[in-house]
């Protein structure tokens, strides 16, 4: 059974950084694609960022470019989200997800497989 956990939110103040962590278990890690995607209140689930198997390509939604970088550890089943420069409207539930395909194909949440249970991040300003 697929399991994945966030871990790393918290409350911070504007400026602050965080780093998220996703851990997986019941699958083969490196043949997944991983994302991050977040859900702030009373809008739609988004995507953050997303990095292929192997770890060598990444996506990012545009305005978070340069902020957030996404990363993983093959080695450890883990994903993580380095987020620094956090402002208010950053805040959301964040959400670790995982698709069934080596290279970056979905960037919708419709296109993962597995979810997990979301870590709250909340930035006051």
């Amino acid at each position: 059974q697929v399991q994945l956990v966030e871990t790393g939110g918290g409350l911070v103040q504007a400026g602050d950084s965080l780093r998220l962590a996703c851990a997986a278990t019941g699958l083969t890690f490196r043949d997944y694609t991983m994302a991050w995607f977040r859900q702030a209140p009373g809008k739609y689930r988004e995507i953050v960022a997303a990095i292929n198997g192997n770890g060598g390509d990444t996506y990012y939604t545009f305005p978070l470019k340069g902020r957030f970088t996404i990363s993983r550890d093959n080695a450890k089943n883990t994903m993580y989200l380095q987020m620094n420069n956090l402002k208010p409207e950053d805040t959301a539930v964040y959400y670790c997800a995982a698709d069934l395909a080596e290279a970056i194909v979905a960037i919708q949440e419709a296109g993962y497989d597995h979810w997990g249970k979301g870590t709250q991040v909340t930035v006051s300003s």
